[in-house]
């Protein structure tokens, strides 16, 4: 089955070409494989183009299925290959009534299994209060965004699913993926890197905090409003896939 990986590279205009990774993100240590002399990480990374020339604020609503994929590396040439991490997280509950939201998380090889842990352990918790009856999924869901962001510092989104067609109409005229149940708009388009562009294959060090504008994001808490009983059906609850 793979752990499916989104790589996003920026272009000198600011937009980003994408490609995929079957196992990249299985331990997040892709990021230390991708340099200036292998920026495919040696064939870990499709040389094939998913897209081409993508607004950021297009990467989580219109590309980064959390039910598909694991992790997003947002890699940078002009800062020599200079690459930043993501932990994808679900979160929703594998009942069929799931959509698309989901969470990023910063995190590098060394503090991934740390995120997975405290996400699977968070969300198990949950499922189970939803099962008792004690929580409503719509507070429990709350809830498990709150925790994203205020302990981790993720960004929460909503993936538009469908063809670009169906992305487009329910689009906002910022440009911002239409969040089905409230207008929550994501910190990350907050934020743009105005640093000027220095071309592919730079000469500077490795940048190892790399700005690429993800900010915290607050969750609005106004989430889907039927409640009701359900657990994650993959990986016992843990929505990191």
């Amino acid at each position: 089955m793979g752990h499916r990986a989104l790589v996003a590279y920026r272009r000198p205009d600011r937009l980003y070409d994408l490609r995929y990774s079957h196992w990249g993100g299985d331990d997040l240590s892709l990021g230390d494989d991708i340099r200036d002399r292998t920026p495919l990480a040696d064939g870990a990374v499709d040389a094939g183009l998913l897209a081409d020339s993508i607004a950021r604020e297009r990467i989580l609503t219109d590309f980064l299925d959390p039910c598909i994929y694991e992790a997003l590396y947002l890699v940078d040439p002009g800062r020599s290959y200079a690459v930043e991490s993501y932990r994808v997280c679900w979160l929703e509950w594998g009942d069929g009534r799931e959509s698309g939201r989901g969470a990023i998380i910063g995190a590098d090889g060394a503090d991934d299994p740390h995120v997975r842990i405290w996400f699977r352990a968070t969300k198990t918790t949950l499922a189970d209060a939803i099962e008792m009856g004690a929580l409503s999924r719509r507070a429990a869901q709350a809830y498990l965004e709150a925790r994203v962001c205020e302990d981790r510092n993720g960004t929460v989104y909503t993936y538009v699913d469908g063809s670009p067609r169906d992305r487009e109409s329910n689009r906002e005229p910022g440009g911002v993926g239409t969040d089905p149940v409230g207008t929550t708009r994501d910190g990350w388009l907050g934020g743009q890197n105005d640093d000027s562009e220095s071309g592919s294959g730079g000469g500077t060090d490795r940048d190892p905090s790399p700005d690429f504008g993800f900010g915290p994001f607050v969750p609005d808490g106004s989430e889907n409003e039927d409640d009701g009983e359900g657990r994650d059906e993959r990986d016992g609850g843990d929505g990191t896939n």
